[in-house]
């Protein structure tokens, strides 16, 4: 089990390899009031993974301000397109995540249900992050591929049960 140190500086926990086309499933649980999350086709080009990478958004809906607003709530797209529904445990237990890129799809599955489904460089995904505070980010998900990364915001989170699958071209 990984879990974040909260007093300690705030950095991510990024993959050394790239990938393009994945399946990524684990475990994860925040404290009360908890924000975390998977991001995936980081570059390294800007200072903080987010500012590259597409994230799926692990959150106490309940306890943290960002669980009020759909975009931004467990299971999201980060600030681009809200969960289909809402199938979280509470943050005192754990919850899982499934991440799966393939070609141009992406999925998240919260608690073995489907919550976001999307296509990369659509018109539509375009229109979202030109309407959000990514559009002056250069490049906002647009790498072809790029690492995965745990996100650390300061708060206590446990990750377990890892399990990373390249999928092939």
């Amino acid at each position: 089990m990984l879990r974040t140190v909260a007093e300690a500086e705030p950095v991510d926990l990024i993959t050394r390899q790239q990938y393009r086309h994945f399946e990524l499933t684990l475990e994860w649980r925040v404290a009360r009031g908890g924000n975390s999350g998977v991001l995936y086709r980081v570059t390294e080009a800007l200072p903080h993974a987010w500012q590259s990478g597409l994230e799926m958004q692990l959150l106490d809906d309940a306890h943290h301000p960002d669980g009020q607003t759909p975009e931004t709530s467990a299971g999201a797209l980060y600030g681009l397109i809200a969960p289909r529904q809402k199938v979280l445990q509470s943050h005192d237990g754990f919850n899982t995540a499934r991440v799966v890129v393939r070609a141009s799809h992406v999925e998240h599955w919260l608690n073995a249900v489907l919550v976001v489904a999307y296509t990369l460089h659509s018109a539509a995904l375009t229109a979202l992050v030109a309407h959000s505070k990514f559009q002056v980010l250069p490049g906002f998900g647009q790498a072809a591929r790029g690492h995965i990364a745990l996100q650390h915001h300061g708060d206590p989170v446990w990750f377990r049960h890892l399990c990373l699958r390249p999928l092939p071209d």
